[in-house]
């Protein structure tokens, strides 16, 4: 088993080499990914998924503790050690949730087969907004409940060293939630973000613009500390969401949500 992955070389959309030419991703860490949009943060952990080797658009080569993977072992990388949460979950199955992944698990190659469908599924409603039923039919799940499907599927059903995740903020779930769900192993997690609570959950950020990356932070201790007071306002931001969410009036909670943020 490895214990790193590298991204070398690259250039940007000039054709400009990138300001930071070398990153390596170590296993038990979380890198977010930062940048506007369009400045590359999606085409950087595509490079990763399909282990460039220097072709494509950014000519990145992506190693594996320091070595450049053969055929074999680049197939056999794809296929089982990276898991990929994109920003678009879609069913085509029209079949009842806990029916398919009772067929997730009979498929799954893995011998690691202790988590019960059942367990998956209280895990996503812990993160989705509105309970998934069991019998519920797949293709009718919305975006939040889909996305939290997968989240608990990965995070509980799956044994990929690698998690890539693109704009879990925009999936209308407890983003908090699913990021404990997700960092708690031995993994190395790549999240691409515009949230600065997520960003600052990184211990790494990297920092990409004009398609290349352009600058490594690490995480301070002043910024661990603020990453607390914003979960802390994130909080109590979801409970006014949940109370605007089932018809509650907001008569008086400014003195509860808002005034304790502001102290």
């Amino acid at each position: 088993m490895f214990n790193e992955i590298q991204v070398s070389g690259g250039y940007d959309k000039d054709g400009n080499s990138e300001k930071i030419s070398y990153i390596s991703f170590e296993r038990g860490n979380v890198y977010s990914i930062v940048g506007k949009t369009g400045s590359g943060k999606t085409q950087l952990i595509e490079d990763i998924e399909s282990l460039n080797n220097g072709e494509g658009l950014t000519k990145r080569i992506i190693l594996i503790d320091g070595k450049l993977p053969d055929e074999k072992l680049r197939n056999e990388y794809r296929s089982g050690f990276i898991a990929h949460l994109s920003q678009n979950m879609n069913y085509i199955l029209d079949m009842p949730v806990i029916e398919f992944l009772k067929m997730r698990q009979k498929l799954k190659t893995s011998k690691n087969k202790n988590t019960s469908p059942e367990e998956i599924l209280d895990t996503a409603n812990e993160l989705a907004g509105e309970k998934i039923k069991p019998h519920e039919v797949l293709t009718r799940l919305s975006g939040g409940q889909g996305r939290s499907l997968m989240i608990s599927d990965v995070a509980l059903n799956n044994e990929a060293p690698v998690i890539l995740i693109d704009e879990i903020e925009n999936a209308g779930i407890d983003k908090v939630k699913a990021l404990s769900l997700l960092t708690k192993k031995e993994k190395i997690t790549l999240i691409i973000t515009h949230d600065p609570l997520i960003a600052l959950h990184g211990n790494k950020r990297i920092v990409m613009q004009n398609g290349g990356i352009y600058s490594v932070i690490d995480r301070s201790e002043h910024e661990k500390k603020l990453a607390e007071f914003l979960a802390a306002f994130n909080k109590k931001i979801d409970i006014t969401r949940e109370l605007i969410r089932t018809g509650k009036t907001l008569k008086g909670v400014d003195e509860f949500v808002l005034h304790s943020v502001l102290e």
